[in-house]
């Protein structure tokens, strides 16, 4: 039986931007899953301390009203989310987030913007691990079909309903179900450990990196660069990553 038989974790952050070095946590939720069906569940609601921008409110619905009302310090979330996250990374516990890169990075910038302990600390110096990017996989594993990669679309090549999209615990819960089908659908990914199928997501998402940097230097644009670091990005002081 496969790892995306297993216990998962669904992880997901509704933010108040798209730059992982400036973006703040708006929502956040942590979902178990096994075998596609939702176990339990935890969900927060920040104050981020900045205004939320329109365009962010148009995309996950929360007013900076509502998130002045009824959010919880934004530091306080932060710590919580980076508590349960390490709590399950601890027993080897895979956490699943679509492109692990930017939800990972914002958490470790808000840590850091807070001086609260970071990732790496809590885990006692090791990196967080393992993680499971359906984003990074399936890149890899169909890299020619056409199309958007975006949570929803992916979603769909897959089968996997996504009723309330940019919904965090929606999200989460999407993200962790498509890495199962993900596994069902290539038994190659399904077959490797966690350990070992997050060492090769390190390897797919620098060599998804060089090829679109290259890309984006023959279409002219010389001084393109494209962040191959997966999935934490520390310090988030150097490329902002790019959202889906």
């Amino acid at each position: 039986m496969g790892w995306h038989r297993e216990l998962l974790i669904g992880f997901d952050l509704e933010t108040t931007g798209t730059d992982p070095r400036e973006a703040r946590i708006v929502t956040a939720a942590v979902i178990e899953v096994r075998d596609g069906q939702p176990l339990g569940r935890k969900e927060w609601l920040a104050d981020p301390g900045v205004e939320i921008p329109a365009d962010a409110v148009a995309v996950h619905g929360i007013s900076n009203e509502r998130a002045t009302a009824e959010g919880r310090p934004a530091d306080q979330v932060a710590d919580a989310v980076a508590d349960v996250l390490v709590a399950y990374w601890k027993t080897g516990v895979p956490v699943v987030a679509y492109n692990a890169a930017f939800d990972l990075s914002l958490l470790s910038a808000e840590l850091r913007r807070y001086g609260l302990p970071s990732l790496r600390d809590r885990l006692g110096g090791r990196d967080p691990a393992p993680v499971i990017d359906p984003y990074t996989i399936d890149r890899w594993a169909d890299r020619y079909r056409r199309g958007k990669r975006n949570l929803e679309a992916v979603c769909r090549e897959y089968g996997i309903a996504l009723d309330a999209a940019h919904d965090a615990c929606a999200d989460a819960l999407a993200a962790a179900r498509l890495a199962c089908a993900i596994g069902g659908r290539h038994p190659k990914i399904a077959a490797l450990g966690p350990a070992e199928l997050h060492l090769r997501q390190i390897e797919w998402y620098a060599e998804w990196a060089a090829d679109f940097q290259s890309f984006l230097r023959r279409k002219g644009d010389a001084t393109a660069v494209v962040d191959g670091t997966w999935p934490l990005r520390e310090p988030a002081g150097e490329t902002a990553g790019e959202t889906v």
